[in-house]
C-alpha cells in the first residue's frame, strides 16, 4: 500500500488499517497529548491522542522530515 492508496481510504478504514496492519514504533508525551508513531509499508502515521478529551484528535501521514525527526534521540552537534 502506498501513501496515496492510504490517503484514498475512508478515515475509519485508515484507523483500522493502522491499528491492525501498522507496526507501532514509538510514543512521545508532550503536555496533555500522546503521539504514537506507526509504520505502514514505506510511510509513517502519527496519531495524536488528547488525554484531557480522552480521544484521538489528529492523524498525520508522512515519509520523512520534521514529524519523523522528533522521534529521534539524536541531537545536532
Amino acid at each position: 500500500m502506498t501513501l496515496y492508496d492510504f490517503s484514498r481510504l475512508s478515515e475509519q478504514v485508515q484507523y483500522d488499517t493502522v491499528f491492525k496492519k501498522g507496526t507501532f514504533l514509538d510514543i512521545k508525551v508532550e503536555g496533555g497529548s500522546r503521539f504514537l508513531l506507526y509504520a505502514l509499508a514505506k510511510f509513517f502515521i502519527e496519531i495524536e491522542y488528547c488525554n484531557n478529551q480522552n480521544k484521538i484528535v489528529a492523524k498525520r501521514t508522512f515519509k520523512e522530515g520534521e514529524l519523523l525527526d522528533k522521534y529521534s534521540d539524536f541531537t545536532s552537534l
